[in-house]
């Protein structure tokens, strides 16, 4: 069950408009500082990451099933998930495969949610977009941003071109 000020800051995204990967967003973060207080592990971040967008799903996150090169098993798992958060489907979660899963989560390693961790796994996931979707992309984030979002993105970006500069 996700805590209280996760569902809080989601549902607060979706009234803002935002879309619906920004609000699994939350849960995600979530996930991740589970993991970093020692609560359980994940074998990647990859899978910590699935955890929190199935958390999400289950919350009622208008957030559709994995694309055509997940596994079926994937897409099937996210979407019961999904329909779990939409009231279609009410049945509950076995209680035994609930404490068999949490007492596996515990014994995964902690550096899933590291910092590095998390890079390798945004750089390798963007690698497998082509650059015109990363440029699509791009346009969109600076569209949504408002002029307070861009103006401090490029106070940022001089910072950075600076520093590196040397």
């Amino acid at each position: 069950m996700p805590e209280r000020k996760t569902l809080a800051r989601a549902v607060k995204d979706r009234r803002d408009g935002k879309a619906p990967s920004t609000q699994a967003g939350e849960f995600v973060k979530e996930e991740m500082d589970h993991i970093r207080e020692g609560k359980h592990g994940a074998r990647s971040a990859k899978q910590a990451i699935a955890i929190g967008l199935s958390k999400a799903r289950r919350a009622g996150v208008e957030l559709p099933p994995p694309a055509k090169d997940a596994s079926q098993e994937t897409r099937d798992s996210a979407k019961r998930a999904y329909q779990a958060g939409h009231g279609s489907v009410k049945a509950p979660v076995s209680p035994t495969r609930s404490r068999a899963v949490s007492a596996v989560l515990k014994h995964e390693p902690h550096v899933a949610a590291t910092k590095t961790a998390l890079v390798r796994q945004a750089k390798s996931a963007a690698r497998e977009r082509s650059a015109t979707e990363r440029a699509a992309a791009a346009r969109k984030a600076v569209r949504t941003k408002g002029a307070a979002g861009l103006a401090a993105a490029a106070r940022k970006a001089a910072k950075t071109r600076a520093r590196t500069k040397g």
